[in-house]
């Protein structure tokens, strides 16, 4: 008997210049960085939404999630805009839910688990979307267990 695989969840930390990977695990508990990927220009956004096209086949992704960088106070800035105009391209492409989630503190999350985890300045930044994007996914996903732990 062939079964489906379990469809897991993406999470995605979109910047001007990359894009920080993370996937769930099948059990949708953990978040585990995959990749970085990297663009020369803002506005080139074929071959990063063409290498997510990719990943959503190989690791079976069923949804996204995507960290939306609001201002402390809450309000949405022109980096929030661009994630949003992202949001709908990658819907439009994949033809999945794409939710979004604040992520006003991961990147001073990211870079405090670096540092505990002893990696050197000068290699954060190579880490850092992409441990970005695993905080992004594994708050979603702590959430959605808490909601349904409720049920």
């Amino acid at each position: 008997m062939h079964t489906e695989p379990e469809l897991r969840i993406m999470g995605l930390d979109f910047g001007s210049k990359t894009t920080g990977v993370a996937i769930s695990d099948p059990l949708l508990i953990t978040a585990q960085g995959i990749e970085t990927i990297e663009r020369k220009e803002e506005n080139k956004l074929r071959r990063t939404l063409a290498r997510i096209e990719e990943l959503i086949e190989e690791y079976h992704v069923g949804e996204i999630v995507l960290g939306l960088p609001l201002n402390m106070n809450g309000t949405k800035g022109p980096r929030a805009d661009a994630t949003l105009a992202f949001k709908e391209a990658l819907e439009r492409r994949t033809g999945l839910t794409v939710h979004t989630w604040d992520e006003r503190l991961t990147t001073v999350a990211a870079e405090k688990a670096m540092m505990e985890a002893g990696i050197r300045r000068e290699n954060r930044k190579e880490y850092s979307d992409e441990m970005a994007a695993v905080l992004i996914l594994q708050g979603f996903l702590d959430h959605k267990g808490m909601q349904q732990g409720e049920k």
